[in-house]
């Protein structure tokens, strides 16, 4: 009977305890023993940054591939033996450098005989037109139909030396093909013919083919909604190569070409930039990170990116008021660049913001700048 007792009075006790942690707990922070107001506490070192007004590039990121700007594979215009290369593999060569030589013994023996021919008729026209000055002299003791016959003679051998002066001319061009030159300034690359082969005018292949670097093409691909912030811009717009990490830029060129259709598969629309490749940086075939220069916002609104808080309602930063208390502000964002945030909509410049800290504030909570000292710098 005693046990029992001592029992209850021990249910009885704790059940008190119980209560009195949750009314504790459920008190409003001035009602709690020793509790204070929300705001009232102790103020939270943060670090405070003024929201500062700034001329902000808005960027298009993409993703390309480098492209040499011009590609000509040199072929044989002529039937021959190569009897010399005259170029390196991996050689950087100028326009009309000479890369190959084709045996031209057989194309200067029909460049004499075209010349030849052409010199025979030469001389029959050179007579019949002697002649026909003649006639004409001779006056009435020349019949008319006499003096037609011999005008047109000489009309038939000047369209026979015109004809043999285009052969010569057609002989001489095959004669000058012999010659390879390069058509382009480029690198060459691997040879693909060697010399002592026979190389034809329809051969598939060709000697070697050359690729223009110096400037270079980067193609890529931006998503169909760019669209319309690219085709409004009146003027050319600047394109940067970076390298992989993002850090640093390989080199930077203009927009050229903006495709006549979108990809209906991927929902994108190809674009071409033309990179002056100084350094030769960029290479063709390699895969670049490419960053397209829309526009610039003049005077934007530019806070620390680690100022921008996320919520269920969206992102908002914390902006110090003149007591010390923090106003939980709903902020529009429209890029971020270099750890800044662009800030549309909520912010004025000079307005100070939370930059670090942000996580142990609740509205109405009173704030102290970190260390105790003034406030930081404005964002850069």
């Amino acid at each position: 009977m005693r046990r029992s007792r001592v029992a209850v009075i021990a249910v009885v006790v704790a059940l008190g305890l119980v209560a009195a942690v949750v009314f504790r707990l459920s008190a409003p922070p001035a009602e709690r023993p020793g509790g204070r107001a929300q705001g009232q506490g102790r103020p939270v070192p943060v670090v405070i940054v003024p929201a500062a007004a700034k001329d902000v590039p808005i960027y298009l990121d993409g993703i390309g591939t480098v492209q040499a700007y011009k590609t000509v594979t040199v072929r044989s215009r002529v039937d021959g033996e190569l009897i010399a290369v005259d170029f390196k593999e991996g050689q950087d060569v100028k326009t009309g450098d000479q890369l190959a030589l084709i045996d031209s013994r057989t194309y200067k023996a029909q460049l004499e005989q075209a010349i030849a021919t052409r010199d025979k008729d030469q001389a029959q026209l050179e007579m019949a037109q002697r002649d026909l000055a003649r006639y004409i002299s001779l006056g009435n003791r020349v019949t008319g139909q006499s003096v037609d016959t011999q005008r047109s003679l000489v009309k038939q051998l000047e369209a026979t030396v015109r004809a043999d002066q285009a052969a010569v001319d057609n002989t001489r061009t095959m004669l000058d093909y012999t010659t390879i030159t390069a058509p382009i300034d480029g690198r060459t690359g691997l040879r693909l013919v060697d010399a002592g082969n026979i190389v034809h005018a329809s051969d598939a292949g060709g000697l070697v083919v050359l690729t223009q670097l110096q400037p270079i093409a980067v193609m890529f691909t931006l998503p169909q909604q760019a669209l319309p912030q690219i085709t409004r811009q009146s003027g050319p717009l600047t394109v940067i190569a970076v390298q992989p990490d993002g850090k640093g830029e390989v080199d930077r060129g203009q927009l050229e070409l903006v495709d006549n259709q979108i990809d209906q598969t991927t929902g994108t629309i190809k674009l071409k930039a033309v990179m002056p490749n100084t350094e030769r940086g960029l290479w063709p075939g390699g895969f670049v990170n490419v960053r397209l220069l829309v526009e610039t916002v003049r005077g934007g609104i530019v806070i620390p990116a680690t100022a921008v808080q996320r919520g269920p309602q969206g992102t908002y930063a914390f902006v110090v008021k003149d007591d010390k208390s923090v106003e939980m502000r709903p902020v529009k964002v429209t890029q971020v660049e270099s750890d800044q945030a662009l800030i549309a909509d909520g912010l004025a410049a000079g307005e100070p913001v939370v930059a670090d800290g942000a996580g142990k504030l609740q509205p109405n909570s009173r704030v102290v700048p970190a260390g105790g000292g003034g406030r930081a710098e404005p964002a850069q």
